[in-house]
């Protein structure tokens, strides 16, 4: 069954992700509108994948020849063509950063289950070919994870090319690292202590932010897993380049029987007793053609399906603990 779906925003993704999978997958979907607050790069997308394009993300989410809204960058719109997606009963795939205020996430879930749509939200890193071999290893051959060490360095030109470059967007950036460890751990963290390092004294601006999050089953401090979430906004505008050099893993797990350590997309490398195993997943499909298909089979399944919303609603609630942690210099239960 091919999905007829609309695009809202195209994004840096576009040529890079979106575009390279909608052309692997067409035989699973058919673009109908795009929409983009660019009215060239809209004519230009809609022109290479036969489609129209749509001046308003409504007038897109209310075409009766449309099932499903892929929502792939926010731009201005905020939550609005998730609620307008809501408002026809189609489908919405979701590419977006949830709102970092509590009510308004919580009313964008409340609207989701309302309307009783197909909702994905997008979490890459959980559906990289990487993450889901180290899945299908912790499961035969390494065993439960003891210990993860997550770290991201994002070079100044990256953190500033969103002005202004702020508490929310860090806070997003902690979310989608948040979520990955919980999804590697496949537990729920108990506590977290955080601390957090201002480019300037008392600023609003961090350059390094690190929390520690418990997965103790009994409640008491390390008595269970622990993840260590870091995210590094230290690297001056003129040294890019030491970005590169020795970049510490984007994932370190520890498990029962062994270690491993994970660079997405297609990076792994474990050890065991053995010796070293390192995996070539280039092969396996690109994680923007899986994350499409995994929609395709949401949307046209029987049973209504709601992926990624309350682990991304989660993981805010974590971040947003880590803060109080901050501030007040203690742990906090989450």
């Amino acid at each position: 069954m091919r999905l007829r779906v609309g695009i809202v925003g195209l994004g840096s993704q576009w040529d890079s992700r979106y575009l390279p999978a909608l052309r692997a997958l067409a035989d699973r979907f058919e673009v109908r509108g795009v929409c983009e607050q660019v009215a060239h790069l809209a004519q230009r997308a809609a022109g290479e994948l036969g489609a129209v394009a749509v001046d308003g993300y409504r007038a897109l989410a209310g075409r009766d020849d449309v099932d499903a809204l892929l929502y792939l960058s926010d731009q201005w719109y905020g939550a609005a063509p998730i609620l307008a997606a809501c408002d026809f009963g189609k489908a919405v795939y979701s590419a977006i950063s949830f709102p970092v205020d509590a009510e308004e996430a919580a009313l964008l879930r409340s609207r989701v289950e309302e309307s009783g749509i197909a909702f994905m939200a997008e979490l890459p890193r959980r559906y990289a070919p990487a993450t889901l071999r180290l899945k299908e290893l912790i499961a035969t051959r390494l065993g439960s994870p003891r210990m993860l060490f997550c770290h991201r360095r994002v070079p100044l030109s990256q953190a500033t090319a969103r002005p202004p470059r702020d508490r929310a967007s860090e806070a997003r950036d902690l979310m989608e690292l948040v979520d990955w460890c919980r999804y590697v751990a496949g537990e729920e963290p108990t506590s977290v202590v955080a601390v957090r390092h201002a480019e300037a004294p008392g600023g609003d601006v961090d350059d390094y932010q690190m929390m520690s999050l418990d997965f103790s089953r009994t409640g008491r401090p390390g008595d269970g897993a622990i993840a260590q979430v870091s995210c590094g906004y230290y690297m001056p505008r003129q040294w890019e380049e030491a970005v590169g050099f020795r970049p510490p893993p984007a994932l370190q797990v520890v498990c029962e029987r062994g270690i491993a350590f994970v660079d997405l997309p297609v990076s792994l490398v474990w050890f065991d007793g053995v010796g070293r195993h390192q995996e070539s997943l280039e092969s396996e499909r690109p994680v923007g053609e899986h994350m499409l298909l995994q929609f395709h089979r949401k949307v046209t399944s029987l049973v209504r399906a709601v992926s990624g919303l309350d682990d991304t609603l989660r993981a805010m609630q974590i971040v947003q603990a880590a803060a109080t942690s901050q501030a007040e210099g203690r742990r906090v239960a989450v």
